[in-house]
């Protein structure tokens, strides 16, 4: 982790004086006052070694002491004459520092040059992550991890402004990444946006927005920067796995349609079985390649991949047995997993199989268990269960305003939230991690959407059985 300047202060044994420069602020050099000359990066600081004799001299250098606010002074001199020069003057200082002035320039410099090479290790421990999550999932898997390796969000944006794909990032994260993109005026509201051109020079093919949780963080400069350059030459190489996943998803709303025709394409698939279990797999977080765990699951089990993902949830089918060995698996893996398993089905009419899994599996991320049988929610499904696809629809499409707008997924996942811990508000912030007036202000814009009131125990299961019933 990079030094700042309340790190460097408890390092010296002396005391921060607070100036124009925060405390939290980062530090990337060290210098002797004969050699300063100006502060040029505002992400960084500059410390700047000063003894008594020159403080002395400051005291009547009105241009040297402005000059000064913009670092940080360390001396080893602590008198009040020397307070109330830093302090007259406005400047950040660690003042009293356990060293003499010959010693603090070699301690210092030992001290950044030992961090900076902790953080270049850091970086390029996670350039290998990176090239990994590459060469596993292409440019979907770079940005996920590069959102969690930074602890903050990402958006990769094409050359015209549009949006590729994005990993932490929220619906006004998005529309600030655009507008920084693309010059537009608009407020930016995270202080530690970042642009990163993907691609050399003029031949830019797409922009990439971050923004590390610590606006002062070199470390998430250096990795989005690196990152930019990896993803340029993964979109200038062809995408052998997007063309597969594609090619899957085809193929399984070839199974969801059902009849004879199905069932010849999954014995071409390598699928024999008369019978079959849909199933529905997500991550409680974004940094979990889902689709590729799934993949090696599948392969030590020595079966085909008949299963496709949209936004982030895998929907597919496997035999009886496998389907107790992903549920084992789901229940030991290190990170929160939630699976849904339908009922087994004929392999000619699937479809309600794997509607049954995708209702199972949001009941396991609303109770927050890691794997539900769909067998074992028997109020919900026996009503679901007596109606047919068309009536199901019908239902789901209750919560149809909702998708219209841009921010769509946020209000289903607070509604879905809401009502699954019981309408308690308290819970339902903390779950969401946003504060009570925003929930209210969300669920006063749910209601108006979709025209019932939250309030209401009948409106309430309305809503959650077109959450149960929607294909979205």
């Amino acid at each position: 982790m990079a030094r700042d300047v309340a790190s460097v202060a408890r390092y010296l044994q002396g005391e921060l004086l607070h100036g124009g420069v925060p405390s939290a602020r980062h530090v990337n050099s060290v210098v002797a006052l004969d050699s300063f000359v100006a502060s040029t990066d505002r992400l960084f600081t500059t410390l700047v070694i000063v003894d008594e004799a020159q403080l002395d001299d400051l005291a009547d250098d009105a241009d040297q002491l402005t000059l000064l606010r913009d670092v940080v002074v360390v001396t080893s001199a602590d008198t009040p004459a020397v307070r109330r020069t830093l302090d007259e003057g406005g400047i950040t200082a660690v003042v009293g520092a356990g060293a003499s002035r010959e010693l603090l320039m070699p301690t210092l410099t030992a001290l950044l040059a030992v961090d900076q090479a902790a953080e270049a290790r850091a970086i390029t421990s996670a350039m290998r992550v990176l090239t990994l999550a590459a060469r596993r999932s292409g440019i979907t898997g770079v940005i996920a991890e590069l959102a969690h390796r930074i602890d903050g969000w990402a958006v990769l944006l094409d050359r015209h402004g549009e949006v590729i794909t994005t990993a932490g990032a929220g619906s006004l994260h998005i529309d600030d990444a655009i507008a920084v993109a693309v010059g537009r005026p608009v407020r930016v509201r995270h202080r530690a946006l970042q642009v990163h051109p993907v691609g050399p020079g003029q031949d830019v093919t797409a922009q990439l927005v971050t923004a590390p949780r610590n606006d002062s963080s070199g470390r998430g400069r250096e990795l989005s920067s690196q990152a930019a350059a990896l993803l340029d030459l993964l979109m200038r190489t062809r995408d052998s796995s997007h063309l597969e996943r594609l090619g899957r998803s085809m193929m399984l709303e070839t199974v969801l349609e059902g009849g004879e025709e199905a069932t010849r394409l999954l014995r071409r698939w390598g699928v024999h079985e008369r019978s079959l279990v849909g199933f529905a797999l997500v991550s409680r977080t974004s940094g979990v390649d889902v689709e590729h765990l799934l993949a090696l699951w599948l392969d030590e089990l020595g079966a085909e991949h008949v299963f496709a993902a949209q936004r982030g949830l895998i929907r597919g089918v496997v035999r009886e047995d496998h389907a107790d060995e992903i549920a084992h698996r789901a229940r030991a893996f290190a990170s929160t997993l939630y699976l849904g398993l339908g009922r087994p089905a004929a392999t000619d009419a699937l479809a309600r199989s794997i509607d049954e899994a995708r209702q199972a599996c949001e009941t396991a991320r609303a109770g927050g268990e890691r794997v539900v049988r769909y067998e074992t929610i028997p109020t919900v499904s026996f009503v679901l269960g007596q109606l047919d696809p068309d009536q199901t629809r019908r239902i789901g499409r209750l919560l149809d305003p909702l998708r219209d707008g841009g921010q769509h997924a946020e209000l289903i996942e607070t509604l879905r939230v809401f009502l699954a811990t019981n309408s308690a508000w308290g819970e339902s912030a903390t779950r969401l991690r946003i504060h009570r007036q925003t929930l209210a202000a969300r669920i006063r814009r749910i209601e108006d959407l979709i025209g019932l009131s939250l309030a209401d125990p009948d409106d309430r299961v309305a809503a959650w059985l077109a959450l149960r019933a929607s294909t979205d």
